[in-house]
């Protein structure tokens, strides 16, 4: 277990790597790792940033060539308020980053949040523009890849709802906390200094004042379900799912739902691991995402 000056250390180098762009306006920040291999492109989930990769991102940079954003409204990029968040500026960010990091062919590695954005990059390869020519596979973590199959915590309906802005004052780094935690599978619970920088990370840049826009995104998938549960189901790209079985927001019956609708896409199944399959089971993350990019 390290103490927290530890993490707030590995964080603070982290956020010292970082290389930016602009994207619609907005600064992004962005990081790159490797000089070999295929080109991945990572995106994080809610409420964080790129910075969840930490325990897989040394390791994958010395096979692959990385890069991963950390998305508007997110970590160190910009978090404009009040702002308008939703899956398009999202995706052009990416769009963005692909460009900027000079990659032509790419594998994406997608949690949570990330694997709606990386639908609606899918969605731009079927359509044939040409900034998502080169999308070879994605690899989801879980996330909210079907509406119906999302269950989203009470916490973030309540601040998604009007009350939001006024709710998300009240939260301190203690309720953060507890519901960070509460998604994890209990024997693959954070380390506490973990947890603690992951917090420091969403508090970035006044980054709670943002996050009742941010969850738009519930909305958003079910209005926009036709379009990326469609891409989805005609995906001419390879596309798998790494789940956590032990998430109560997108675990066991997201994987049940996988499978009745994408019976012949691959599927594996993480047993007692939470909502971070990456921070809670980095190893099998590591062996999955190598499996898959080299058959993709």
């Amino acid at each position: 277990m390290k103490e927290p000056g530890e993490y707030r250390q590995s964080l603070a180098l982290w956020r010292a790597g970082a290389l930016h762009i602009e994207v619609g306006g907005q600064r992004i920040a962005w990081y790159r790792e490797g000089s070999a291999g295929d080109p991945v492109l990572l995106i994080h989930g809610f409420p964080t940033a790129a910075w969840d990769w930490h325990r897989i991102w040394p390791e994958l940079g010395r096979e692959y060539q990385l890069a991963a954003p950390d998305l508007l409204g997110f970590g160190y990029s910009a978090k404009p308020h009040p702002g308008t968040y939703n899956m398009d500026l999202q995706a052009n960010v990416c769009e963005a980053v692909v460009a900027a990091a000079g990659f032509e062919r790419f594998h994406v590695l997608a949690h949570d949040y990330g694997d709606t954005v990386a639908q609606e990059l899918l969605a731009r390869h079927a359509e044939g523009q040409p900034a998502m020519a080169g999308l070879r596979s994605i690899l989801f973590l879980n996330g909210g890849l079907f509406p119906e199959a999302h269950r989203p915590r009470r916490i973030q309906l309540l601040l998604a709802g009007p009350l939001g802005p006024a709710l998300v004052r009240l939260m301190g780094r203690a309720q953060i906390a507890r519901s960070l935690a509460s998604v994890f599978g209990s024997e693959t619970q954070p380390d506490p200094a973990e947890l603690d920088a992951l917090i420091d990370l969403i508090e970035a840049g006044g980054g709670k004042r943002v996050m009742p826009a941010l969850l738009g995104y519930i909305a958003e998938r079910s209005a926009r379900r036709q379009r990326w549960v469609g891409a989805l189901e005609s995906s001419r790209v390879p596309i798998a799912l790494v789940d956590g079985e032990a998430d109560p927001v997108s675990g066991a019956h997201l994987a049940d739902r996988w499978t009745e609708l994408l019976p012949d896409r691959p599927l594996i199944r993480l047993p007692g691991v939470g909502h971070w399959p990456q921070l809670e089971a980095p190893g099998d993350v590591l062996a999955a995402a190598r499996a898959f990019f080299s058959a993709a």
